[in-house]
């Protein structure tokens, strides 16, 4: 995987993970709010050395991708950096959407080419969530806007709003989450303007909409002890889509693939195999 720089909406340069070849089957991987590109390096990494070309941007504002002038961090300029994305494939994609990233891939998809879609991978993510799991992600993002002194310190931020995941023995990995400002301090590498439009209170109302007009597989991989999606987001996007597959991974959150990387990209592999799979010729 190279980083290259992909032309969103208006021309907005998105930082992107890229590998493989163009012409092959495409994987799309996008991130949540406030999380970065980098969430995805093992299974891209994986899909890429299998054959496939893989994609993995982080959003407008977030990593080393361009921050809006103008602070356009809506679900509607989203949308349109995923569609200049899409009309540069030269083959069909899956996209595997965590959270945000899960919003704009069901919301996208019915206003993209026709057959531009060969699947959508939903990472704990329904048009019903619990509006105390979406709280708790808003106060996490929230909070801490003064920066932190150290890694450390973020790791330990980190730490407790994710008390039920092993806390690293060395937090150097954060790092790539993280920005060092004018002051020294260090600040999660998102423009902090993002917060005015990630949630939003129709993001419920349009992905419910597109879901009713999704044709292309779609998977909905849930955390087990997921403080976001429940049993009930779950039903009714069961209705909302008939042909909706279900995989619940036990022992995970709403950040599945951090909780377990190694079922989340067993799943994904699965997935992509059936729906999107390589030619003959290309199987390793």
């Amino acid at each position: 995987m190279k980083t290259q720089y992909l032309s969103g909406h208006r021309g907005l340069r998105l930082a992107a993970d890229v590998g493989g070849e163009p012409d092959s089957p495409t994987v799309i991987f996008l991130h949540g709010g406030g999380q970065t590109r980098h969430s995805w390096k093992q299974a891209a990494s994986e899909l890429e050395q299998k054959g496939y070309h893989v994609i993995a941007p982080d959003w407008r504002g977030h990593g080393e991708s361009e921050w809006d002038k103008d602070g356009d961090y809506t679900l509607d300029a989203l949308v349109q950096d995923l569609a200049a994305i899409i009309d540069s494939l030269q083959a069909p994609a899956i996209l595997v959407g965590a959270s945000l990233g899960g919003v704009v891939s069901l919301t996208a998809t019915p206003t993209l080419p026709e057959n531009s879609i060969a699947g959508i991978v939903l990472v704990d993510v329904v048009p019903q969530m619990e509006i105390t799991g979406i709280d708790a992600i808003r106060n996490f993002m929230m909070d801490n806007q003064q920066g932190f002194e150290s890694v450390d310190q973020a790791a330990e931020a980190v730490a407790a709003y994710l008390p039920h995941r092993p806390k690293p023995s060395n937090p150097e990995g954060l790092k790539k989450n993280l920005r060092t400002g004018n002051n020294g301090r260090l600040y999660w590498h998102w423009d902090p303007a993002v917060m005015n439009e990630i949630n939003s209170n129709d993001f419920d109302q349009r992905m419910e909409s597109a879901s009713k007009q999704i044709t292309a597989p779609v998977m909905l991989l849930k955390g087990a002890l997921s403080e976001v999606v429940s049993a009930r987001g779950v039903d009714a996007l069961k209705q909302l889509i008939p042909h909706l597959e279900y995989l619940e991974i036990g022992g995970t959150s709403h950040m599945v693939a951090g909780d377990d990387n190694n079922a989340f990209n067993q799943a994904i592999k699965a997935f992509v195999s059936r729906y999107n799979p390589l030619p003959a010729s290309e199987i390793l």
